[in-house]
């Protein structure tokens, strides 16, 4: 059961609110002032104040009032405050509207309006409770995460990259091939080296290959070696990157790159641990963790025949998603600070914009981003004109549907009540968001 709170001098308009709020099974706690109201809150648990702004026969400044708020505020700054208006001038209200109170309401009130911000109140404070607890867990996961893994410095805070993360750390000592999936420019290869600092061949060499960026024919030369003579310019006998890896770790970016005669050779090389070097009978033995990633969709490539199917589920024991930056927007401005690295600071619309874009690039797109940044930062200072972003897509094409009143919730909760953070996470301009709050009856924290 909740329980609010209401602060007036007057004994009618505390049974009044009683009985009202009473229909909706809200508990009330009456208090004659402002006293006797802090003592409450002090004494026990309240859930939402609704609170007049004048004690004084003798006079209508609201003083009293504004006072109250402020000392509630100091004190309880989440708990959401209704203000109770007869004569106070409306700009106060304002003004403590903008200083965070929740809502204001004239007197005498609507008994149906005031019930609605109430209980709008109420789920919106529940639901950044909730939000507050899984922002509480999900540090707690990533000091955990921190204290037992080496983490390489990897910079993260969103809940998407601590369960990729989680995951590749829960495997990184299992000898299993890992196949880490994501776009370009997510940190593949950073996932990669995790997994291998971690691992029981940590102190065997890490070995990477492109396998996007070789030629076909010279591919398996640059996996498995060459005699001299086995093609056209090799003049002298080459190591593979199997024979650099052995006792450590080998890294295959862009494994769906790979011909088909070379997966064959691969697929046998993971099953024994055996291959001969290109123009060589002799079989070499080695012992390597592989680990592969793809922006490919391999099953697609199965199904059409270019990539084998015996190879895909003996690369994929274990699948690690790189989510692309778009699905992990708390992680944009660790990063960009990350990148900074203190050489400027970030105004508050570029730091909006850089929480808004796309970033089809991801985390490289941002990098690079950061470091044309700070070549044209403005006495060390960085605004959207430095950041050179391109325009975001229209909010209609962002969400094509339109957010419902459970998702502005959610919104409002997961920033806190603050509407212009969540009208970024929705897409949505602070206006709009206002305009949807007004329709769905939900109060602010700002204004």
């Amino acid at each position: 059961m909740h329980t609010a709170l209401v602060i007036d001098d007057k004994p009618s308009v505390g049974e009044a609110l009683s009985l009202l709020l009473s229909l909706r099974g809200i508990r009330t706690v009456v208090a004659a002032g402002p006293d006797e109201g802090l003592a409450a809150l002090a004494r026990e648990p309240i859930d939402l104040v609704i609170q007049d702004m004048n004690f004084s026969a003798d006079t209508t400044s609201g003083d009293e009032g504004a006072a109250l708020f402020r000392a509630i505020r100091e004190r309880h700054p989440d708990l959401p405050v209704i203000l109770l208006t007869g004569w106070t001038r409306l700009e106060s209200a304002v003004q403590l509207v903008k200083a965070g109170a929740a809502d204001y309401l004239a007197k005498p009130w609507d008994d149906a309006k005031l019930l609605a911000t109430v209980e709008n109140l109420l789920e919106l404070g529940e639901a950044s409770r909730e939000a507050a607890q899984a922002r509480r867990q999900l540090r707690a996961r990533r000091a955990a995460l921190a204290q037992r893994y080496a983490l390489e410095g990897l910079v993260f805070a969103s809940e998407a990259m601590t369960q990729a993360l989680e995951l590749a750390c829960q495997v990184a000592r299992a000898e299993v091939p890992v196949l880490i999936t994501g776009p370009n420019g997510a940190g593949k290869e950073r996932i990669a080296q995790l997994v291998h600092r971690n691992s029981d061949v940590r102190r065997g060499p890490f070995v990477a290959v492109n396998c996007g960026a070789l030629p076909a024919e010279l591919i398996e030369a640059e996996l498995f070696g060459a005699d001299s003579g086995a093609y056209t310019g090799a003049q002298r006998a080459r190591e593979g990157r199997f024979e650099a890896a052995d006792g450590g770790t080998l890294f295959l970016d862009e494994i769906g790159n790979l011909p088909l005669a070379g997966q064959v050779k691969l697929l046998r090389v993971l099953e024994t641990g055996r291959f001969e070097r290109l123009g060589s009978s002799r079989t070499q033995q080695v012992k390597v963790r592989v680990v592969s990633a793809t922006n490919a969709d391999l099953k697609a490539m199965v199904e059409r025949g270019t990539f084998r199917e015996d190879l895909y589920y003996r690369l994929n024991v274990i699948e690690v998603r790189l989510p692309p930056l778009a699905e992990r927007r708390d992680d944009v401005l660790p990063l960009a600070e990350h990148f900074l690295a203190g050489r400027a600071t970030l105004d508050e619309p570029a730091r909006a914009a850089l929480v808004d874009c796309a970033w089809p690039g991801n985390v490289r797109q941002l990098k690079n981003a950061i470091e044309r940044a700070v070549l044209l930062a403005v006495n060390g200072r960085i605004g959207v004109e430095q950041l050179g972003l391109p325009p975001s897509p229209p909010a209609l094409a962002r969400n094509l549907d339109e957010p419902s009143r459970e998702a502005v919730v959610a919104a409002l909760a997961r920033a806190d009540g603050v509407v212009a953070r969540a009208a970024q996470s929705l897409g949505l301009s602070r206006q709009a968001l206002y305009r949807r709050m007004e329709r769905y009856g939900l109060g602010a924290t700002d204004a």
